[in-house]
């Protein structure tokens, strides 16, 4: 289990430009610090930026990758699991009762829910639509998905202690195996240090601190 967590440190704006525009990512620090522990072929490259106002927490993340793999059956939480995304997961303590996930894939499309110990995901609950807006964008090389979520309901879960966030980052990668189906690569800024892939259990979380 990780003793000391890994930190993060997102720098604060006076105020986010009206558009996400590169200048604005400029400002922010650039994780790239990413790994999969149970999987031996080498990963994409991964970008991560993270900036605050007193309003929003703004978030990047940047995937070097062009071959995505969407499941477009429905707009099912079942079809983006089985979609190429990323994730950002926040707790409000180290017992992860509870906690919340934001799995979002290329096509900006939100899996979002509360969890408690032990795998037990509350899909009924939803993050408030107005406090998360989420896009995303594509090139040739890469995808990009974006965001902002509310301040105001970060400290209302209980989420920012102090200037400190205990934050998981993550991303699912699928794989052809076959003609009709695709294997997950899991990837990790935290090594939980697990036989098996796992985020939900407390040592896959490290932790943004809110710098002024």
């Amino acid at each position: 289990m990780n003793q000391t967590l890994k930190e993060y440190q997102v720098n604060f704006i006076e105020k986010k430009s009206q558009d996400f525009d590169k200048e604005f990512w400029e400002e922010a620090n650039c994780l790239t610090d990413f790994c999969s522990p149970w999987n031996q072929s080498e990963i994409s490259k991964i970008e991560l930026r993270v900036l605050y106002d007193l309003e929003n927490l703004y978030f990047k993340f940047t995937v070097f990758d062009s071959d995505i793999y969407i499941d477009v059956k429905d707009e099912s939480f079942e079809s983006i699991g089985n979609s190429d995304r990323v994730e950002l997961f926040f707790r409000t303590n180290r017992e992860l009762n509870p906690y919340y996930c934001l799995e979002i894939d290329s096509n900006a499309r939100i899996m979002d829910f509360r969890a408690y110990p032990n795998k037990n995901f509350d899909f009924e609950w939803k993050w408030p639509k107005e406090n998360l807006i989420v896009k995303a964008s594509r090139s040739k090389t890469s995808f990009a998905v974006e965001g902002q979520i509310s301040i105001k309901s970060l400290k209302a879960l209980d989420l920012i202690k102090g200037n400190i966030l205990e934050v998981g980052v993550f991303r699912a990668k699928f794989n052809k195996i076959n003609n009709s189906e695709y294997e997950p690569t899991w990837i990790t800024w935290v090594n939980p240090e697990t036989e098996s892939p796992d985020f939900h259990i407390a040592s896959s979380f490290g932790r943004f601190v809110l710098m002024k």
